[in-house]
């Protein structure tokens, strides 16, 4: 089972991007949970979603042992990291998290300047990430999480959310 924790402050598209993800599974005929959790604030406070991927039944629907987990922002990498291993994959938005911590492993990629510098706004950063997760996690595969995204997003979204998708995945090798 694939235990996912995507994390960073409303307003960043994280659900979306949770909610995507476990879509892409399940059209890939996989079992998937997603859950998700935010708070008070429309934007700015706190949130995460939470995405678990299976070839089994999935009886427990939370996440317990996160194998990786996205933080696009220091508040969220320290509110929801309290139960990442040592072998737990961290990948962070490398110019808003500046103290990464809870495993061996850290991916950083300047996720939010990616956005902005290829797509001129931030808004695809939760897309961007996405790209990058399925790159490092393998849960689905790329074609499929370019049709998951194109059902999900405003049709005259659909090509810079592509680009998006192709820039996180080619962030790292």
């Amino acid at each position: 089972m694939k235990e996912i924790r995507l994390s960073g402050s409303g307003g960043q598209g994280l659900i979306t991007a949770g909610i995507i993800l476990a879509e892409a599974a399940i059209m890939e005929g996989k079992q998937a949970v997603q859950s998700q959790s935010y708070g008070p604030e429309a934007r700015g406070g706190s949130s995460k979603a939470e995405v678990l991927i299976d070839d089994h039944f999935i009886y427990h629907p939370k996440v317990v042992n996160p194998q990786i987990f996205l933080a696009m922002t220091q508040q969220a990498m320290d509110k929801y990291s309290h139960d990442l291993t040592p072998d737990s994959i961290v990948i962070v938005d490398e110019d808003l998290v500046q103290n990464p911590h809870g495993s061996e492993h850290i991916v950083k990629v300047p996720i939010t300047n990616l956005s902005v510098e290829h797509l001129g706004r931030d808004l695809f950063a939760n897309i961007i990430a996405l790209g990058l997760l399925v790159k490092v996690t393998g849960a689905v595969s790329f074609e499929t999480i370019q049709k998951a995204v194109a059902k999900r997003v405003p049709p005259a979204t659909v090509p810079k959310n592509m680009e998006a998708l192709r820039i996180g995945y080619e962030s790292i090798q």
